[in-house]
């Protein structure tokens, strides 16, 4: 049986977030051994409440909870987005909190113990603001050499942003961290806008969805109405668009994605192109290429800019869905 893939899972717990945890812990290829809360869709008090709250009801109490930073490196913190998921940040469910805590150990603490204790083993997922990855690089910068992936859900190459014309939310909460995290040595891939509005999870298959057995699958049903309401008044689709869960899907089949390689950086100012990330397309008019110099010497990111939206949405529906069991032997 080939070996599981070792998880750090980066989130906001958000609804979406919620989605890509069913997902993620549904899936038989993936082993999550540790979950890292940030500030984004709600204040980090909030998005760690739902992070233990999400493992009690799936049963993996045993899965540390490490609670993150509570506002962006250098720009305030702006107050989430609880008009798209509730103001719980869980589809207004309101559901009773765990009795379960989180570890001592910060977020950024947590990352690079475990980084350093399993070097080459680990892939970082990052649905959220990037402040965690970005302080945990600060305490250590050799950890990019030890970490085997880091796949963000996050950025705009190109097309427009969500949360501003220009910007994707979880960048823009966050740009310095972004610049930094996209600017360390490591490899990582920007599951963006580019795709995840390509990835229609419909009002039909969101109906299946609820029809799941168990109390965890049964939670997350209950948490996504209010969000996709928000997506079908706001963006006229039927359903909602896939965020957080494609890029549990890039881990599984990436086969489904088209990507290509491109030096990013990310506007940290803060005017109109706020967490804008710009790929570097190699094009300058400007004698010596002075107008290529911030990107210079940066890393390539691998930058995922098409998807089989269908197949996501069915790799997602038959991990979920439980196992038919065997049919009887026949005897005689």
């Amino acid at each position: 049986m080939p070996q599981k893939r070792k998880l750090i899972f980066d989130t906001d717990p958000g609804v979406d977030d919620a989605m890509a945890l069913q997902f993620l812990l549904a899936a038989p290829q993936l082993e999550l051994i540790g979950l890292t809360t940030v500030f984004g869709n709600g204040p980090v008090d909030l998005t760690t409440t739902n992070a233990l709250r999400l493992l009690d009801l799936a049963g993996r109490t045993d899965i540390p909870v490490a609670r993150g930073a509570d506002k962006p490196l250098r720009v305030p913190f702006e107050g989430g987005a609880l008009h798209v998921h509730g103001d719980d940040a869980q589809g207004n469910t309101f559901a009773p909190p765990s009795q379960h805590t989180a570890i001592s150990l910060s977020a950024a603490e947590f990352l690079v113990q475990q980084i350093k204790a399993q070097p080459g083993e680990l892939t970082i997922v990052a649905v959220g603001p990037l402040t965690n990855l970005a302080l945990a690089l600060q305490l250590d910068p050799t950890i990019a050499n030890d970490v085997v992936d880091v796949v963000i859900m996050g950025g705009n190459a190109f097309c427009s942003g969500n949360i501003t014309p220009a910007a994707e939310a979880n960048v823009w909460s966050d740009p310095d961290a972004a610049d930094l995290v996209f600017g360390a040595n490591w490899r990582v891939t920007m599951i963006g806008l580019d795709v995840t509005h390509r990835v229609n999870l419909t009002g039909a298959t969101i109906a299946e969805l609820a029809k799941l057995p168990g109390a965890f699958n049964q939670y997350v049903a209950a948490t996504i109405p209010f969000y996709q309401a928000f997506y079908e008044r706001v963006n006229n689709i039927d359903g909602l668009y896939v965020h957080d869960s494609t890029a549990i899907a890039y881990l599984l089949a990436p086969e489904l994605f088209d990507c290509k390689q491109y030096p990013v950086r990310v506007d940290t100012s803060a005017g109109i192109s706020r967490g804008k990330t710009w790929p570097s397309l190699g094009e300058s008019d400007l004698e010596e290429g002075e107008a290529l110099l911030p990107w210079k010497n940066r890393p390539l990111v691998n930058i995922a800019v098409g998807v089989r939206g269908e197949g996501v949405v069915q790799l997602m529906m038959d991990t979920l869905r439980p196992h038919p069991r065997p049919l009887p032997v026949m005897k005689g």
